[in-house]
């Protein structure tokens, strides 16, 4: 997959593209069941499968709120070129496009550098200055310029909505495994091995901690797998303040079941498979430890090892 960070980088385009636009910030089932239907579309009309998202996203430009993000932009162009896509234009969101009317930003971005054949939306998109624009209007506005308009309606999960921001909310607390269910696959963060205080070598529990850039990190003790060198291991993953050393940093430390190798500096991934429990302070290191007995044994029967 070809990956461009300006309009002005978008080579031509002929005879025209298939389009998707939106956030896509998780990938999740919805996000995925638009891409099978760009994708798709795109083959079957012989045209190039494209999608166009925004870095930093849009609220974090138009409400100043740290939305934290389900993935890193490079997790989420990696979900892209796993879907299948051809090209992805990451367009920064500044104030010159937030302030582009609804028949601007069909004109400059959709015509003039998509040379757009088909848009594929999620059935509630808005677009355009104070978000004027929706798809009776991007529709309207299709037909005069030769695009057509295909909206998608959201999944729901239970009677919800399947979002972006019900993932965040799911995973703010925790709740990995209703996590997985939405997003088709396990909440994943990524990092480097890096050298920490190795008190739980001392302890007996020798863990590998991670330094991730992933803004979403839910906290207490999972059953996790962790892949280094390409390969999975059968892990407990603790995220959270270690409260029982009164400390306040947010850590991430993954305790590999059936492994020892030196992993220092080495590039890893977590998977987040379901979780076991809470975050709790313990009287002492007695106490600590007694503890991940009872946690390293349920991960043993977990796993089936």
């Amino acid at each position: 997959m070809k990956v461009f960070r300006s309009l002005e980088a978008v080579p031509a385009l002929s005879p025209g593209t298939a389009l998707a636009i939106g956030n896509f910030d998780g990938l999740h089932r919805g996000h995925r069941r638009i891409l099978r239907l760009l994708v798709t579309r795109a083959r079957a009309a012989g045209l190039p499968s494209c999608v166009l998202t925004f870095s930093p996203h849009p609220e974090r430009f138009f409400k100043g709120r740290p939305i934290s993000m389900i993935q890193t932009l490079d997790q989420r162009l990696n979900g892209l070129a796993e879907a299948g896509v051809d090209l992805a234009l990451v367009l920064p969101f500044d104030r010159p496009l937030a302030r582009l009317s609804a028949e601007a930003f069909v004109r400059r971005v959709l015509v003039r550098a998509f040379r757009t054949r088909l848009v594929i939306v999620g059935r509630g998109f808005r677009f355009g200055r104070s978000r004027e624009g929706d798809v009776a209007l991007l529709r309207s506005l299709g037909r005069a310029a030769g695009f057509a308009t295909l909206p998608v309606p959201p999944l729901a999960w239970k009677g919800r909505t399947i979002s972006s921001s019900l993932i965040r909310d799911l995973l703010s607390r925790g709740r990995v495994g209703t996590v997985r269910t939405l997003l088709g696959r396990p909440f994943e963060v990524e990092g480097d091995v890096v050298r920490g205080e190795a008190r739980g070598r001392r302890l007996g529990f020798p863990t590998a901690n991670i330094e991730t850039p992933n803004e979403i990190l839910p906290r207490g003790v999972f059953f996790t797998r962790f892949r280094v060198d390409g390969e999975d291991h059968p892990a407990l993953t603790s995220v959270g303040v270690r409260p029982t050393f009164g400390r306040s940093d947010m850590t991430v430390e993954s305790h590999l079941l059936r492994f020892r190798k030196d992993i220092y500096g080495e590039a890893v991934k977590i998977f987040f498979l379901r979780k076991l429990r809470d975050e709790n302070r313990y009287a002492g290191p007695s106490a600590l430890i007694a503890r991940m007995k009872k946690d390293r044994e349920a991960a043993v029967r977990y796993f089936g090892l």
